[in-house]
């Protein structure tokens, strides 16, 4: 599941980039406190903000789909 979420914070931010980190941390914490069921939907509204073509958000789809 970490592997997953580090694969879709990059969809969002660069690799080096502490929002990624950030982003992922959030994640994790919601999945651990047993909130997992609210991030699906924030990721699939996520995914459709930047106007990511299929291919760049496929991380994100992988996990939704």
């Amino acid at each position: 599941m970490i592997e997953y979420l580090w694969k879709a914070a990059f969809v969002f931010y660069s690799q080096t980039s502490t929002q990624a980190e950030a982003w992922e941390s959030k994640r994790l914490q919601l999945i651990l406190e047993g909130k997992s069921s609210s991030l699906a939907p924030g990721m699939r509204r996520s995914r459709t903000l930047p106007k990511l073509t299929p291919q760049e958000r496929k991380p994100v789809d992988t996990y939704l789909c």
